[in-house]
């Protein structure tokens, strides 16, 4: 399977990497219909990733002063490649967020399902989920939801960087998704050109004082934060706007076939890894 892939950030870079030979990773900075026609023709893959996006530096809070990049970045552009990919018979896989969801659903279990309307309050998410709305409707695109992404790979854009950097945290539960089983998922949705909305979280759900805690236990044992409410974030000036916090239901994607691992199973390797790579870092 070639895999031809647009956006080179750190998702983009990290499914490029594991997927190896079958994947091609674009220079293409999609602007135009052309401009994705002309590198589908160049490349002639069998499917399409689209893992580029605005989210913003350091935050997604730049985006709400940046209203109109980030809606070229996550709502236009994708809508541009979805047009070149059905002209030229191309499935496409475009990464979405479950940020689109704020607070529980109205479901017995609170959780949301992949049918369900998003609610989406900041700049970042109304752009996430204005995409989705389109591309959802449309045969041949399959839509990858994933939230907080947790890496054994260092890196600025992973979970367990993140809130092991900020002085002050809140400890809510979410669902997450740990990398190596969403680059595992990404790959088999492409190979099955599986089209409609999935949600790509590990079964369960994780609080970030457990984040904090396996840290605590396997990186750095002095590690310590200050925890604070959710709705201390804007009041002490940590965040423009609140922050969307939720469960996600994955049935579409167990229902193809696609089973991740148990999120407490896999955030325990997952953190047994990082901390082997901060180690291998160190001894440089």
């Amino acid at each position: 399977m070639k895999i031809l892939i647009f956006g080179k950030g750190y998702m983009g870079r990290r499914c490029a990497e594991a997927w190896g030979d079958e994947a091609i990773l674009s220079d293409v900075y999609v602007e135009t219909k052309a401009d994705a026609l002309n590198e589908i023709n160049r490349v002639q893959p069998d499917v399409v990733f689209n893992a580029a996006g605005v989210k913003g530096v350091p935050n997604v809070d730049w985006c709400e002063d940046h209203q109109i990049e980030t809606m070229r970045g996550n709502t236009v552009m994708p809508l541009v490649l979805a047009d070149a990919c059905a002209e030229t018979g191309m499935y496409m896989l475009h990464m979405g967020s479950g940020c689109i969801f704020y607070g529980d659903s109205a479901h017995e279990d609170c959780a949301w399902r992949e049918e369900d309307f998003g609610n989406p309050s900041a700049t970042y998410s109304r752009s996430k989920w204005a995409a989705d709305l389109v591309l959802s409707t449309l045969p041949n695109i399959g839509v990858a939801r994933i939230r907080m992404p947790i890496d054994w790979k260092p890196a600025p854009g992973n979970l367990i960087n993140k809130v092991a950097n900020y002085p002050k945290v809140i400890d809510v539960e979410n669902s997450v998704t740990i990398v190596d089983d969403m680059i595992d998922a990404f790959y088999q949705l492409l190979q099955k050109q599986a089209a409609g909305v999935f949600h790509v979280t590990n079964p369960g759900a994780m609080r970030h004082r457990e984040l904090i805690e396996l840290y605590q236990e396997l990186v750095d044992s002095e590690h310590s934060c200050e925890w604070i409410h959710n709705d201390e974030l804007v009041g002490q000036g940590l965040a423009v706007k609140g922050r969307s916090n939720n469960l996600l239901d994955s049935s579409n994607l167990i229902a193809i076939g696609i089973v991740m691992r148990p999120v407490g199973e896999a955030l325990r390797d997952t953190m047994e890894k990082f901390a082997a790579a901060m180690q291998d870092e160190a001894n440089k």
